[in-house]
């Protein structure tokens, strides 16, 4: 079992690991999931959000979009995953985020800090955190 620390690393880059580890078949947790970054200007962060929560169909069919911040990370590591086969939705059900530390029932061990995939790598500061996205978009938290 891995478990990695979402503080201050930027999405993609922290999706593509968890989701070659879920692959190779370990069990995943994230924890922080609210203090994942997402690189680019805030304004156009959350406008694409909110044009995407509108856009909709047959509302009985349509996509939904959720403004929990661990179910955000776990989409964008489904993204990341074969998902029309077999073995990557096998792997989708080995990830499991947490939205601030892990809970009682996860064994107690160090959690991995990716220092690759971390914002200070960014050229600018132009960043918002998820909690912060999930709030603009009508989060409750």
């Amino acid at each position: 079992m891995k478990i990695y620390n979402g503080e201050g690393i930027i999405m993609g880059r922290l999706a593509t690991l968890v989701a070659k580890d879920a692959l190779m078949g370990e069990e995943v947790h994230i924890i922080n999931c609210e203090k994942v970054m997402i690189s680019g200007r805030r304004e156009n962060t959350i406008e694409r959000q909110q044009d995407k929560r509108e856009r909709v169909g047959y509302p009985l069919k349509s996509q939904h979009h959720s403004r929990m911040p661990e179910r955000v990370v776990r989409r964008a590591v489904r993204g990341m995953l074969p998902w029309h086969i077999n073995r990557g939705k096998i792997a989708f059900k080995r990830v499991i985020c947490h939205r601030s530390s892990a809970p009682d029932d996860v064994p107690k061990q160090t959690p991995i800090v990716v220092k690759d995939a971390s914002m200070h790598k960014l050229p600018n500061l132009n960043y918002i955190t998820i909690g912060e996205l999930c709030r603009a978009v009508g989060g409750k938290q």
